[in-house]
């Protein structure tokens, strides 16, 4: 099996970096198990550092009601970020990099050496969304790193610890100055110390642990929305913009 992990790792590796993510699923009679998919996940991680990448952080996904709408299904899940994939508020960002780009306003934070939590803030997750097996499935979307795809950071000015935030403040997302969508910050009952319990004592489950510094991605109660080439991404905290990026075809 062993075998069989590495040769889809490197297969799912080289579909993302031509930009057709996850064609495994799309041949007939591929089916892997969710412990398979963590597998390849990491497997995958361990390429890209062989190749100089650097681990940034966590995503914890498909908690909040708007995704598990969308896919189907119930997480939580987990997905590896990459320190080459984090832009800036204020990018602009190639569409042609992505593979039917959709983005998603979510909160994040930040952990200490301790394993506490040094600082939440919104964030924009890039995703190329995509699922190539008949029926949309957990393992497929655990193969595909959560199809993420990177992330853009606010400015430092929106980085606090938990309570920077009041319990009643609105996410909000807009799109060339319409607001698509808003709730609640956090998706999980408890905010971010829910998901990061949950991660914690997940990637214990798989010989992994956090590192001081790391980012998490703790979910959105937002869903996640398809854009194209010259729309204006916002997103707000109780109506101020929080972070913000372009998209264009370069």
């Amino acid at each position: 099996m062993t075998h069989k992990i590495d040769a889809w790792a490197r297969r799912q590796l080289a579909d993302y970096q031509s930009n057709k993510p996850g064609t495994l699923f799309r041949d007939e009679g591929f089916h892997i198990t969710i412990n398979e998919a963590y597998a390849i996940q990491d497997t995958m991680v361990k390429l890209r550092l062989q190749k100089g990448e650097t681990i940034a952080g966590y995503k914890v996904g498909c908690t909040g009601p708007g995704i598990t709408k969308l896919f189907g299904m119930q997480g939580p899940i987990r997905g590896t970020l990459f320190n080459q994939e984090i832009h800036q508020s204020g990018a602009t960002l190639n569409l042609n990099q992505f593979d039917n780009l959709a983005i998603e306003a979510e909160m994040a934070f930040q952990t200490g050496a301790g394993g506490e939590i040094t600082s939440v803030f919104p964030v924009i997750e890039l995703h190329n969304f995509v699922f190539r097996a008949p029926k949309k499935s957990l393992s497929e979307l655990i193969a595909n790193n959560g199809l993420n795809k990177g992330i853009i950071l606010p400015d430092q000015n929106w980085k606090g610890l938990p309570n920077i935030y009041g319990e009643k403040s609105v996410l909000s997302l807009e799109v060339n100055g319409a607001e698509i969508d808003a709730g609640n910050m956090w998706p999980m009952d408890g905010g971010p110390r829910s998901s990061l319990d949950w991660l914690t004592s997940h990637l214990a489950e798989y010989d992994l642990k956090m590192a001081s510094g790391n980012i998490v991605l703790g979910g959105t109660a937002l869903g996640m929305h398809l854009v194209q080439s010259g729309d204006h991404i916002v997103v707000k905290i109780g109506g101020k913009t929080a972070v913000q990026c372009r998209i264009s075809v370069r």
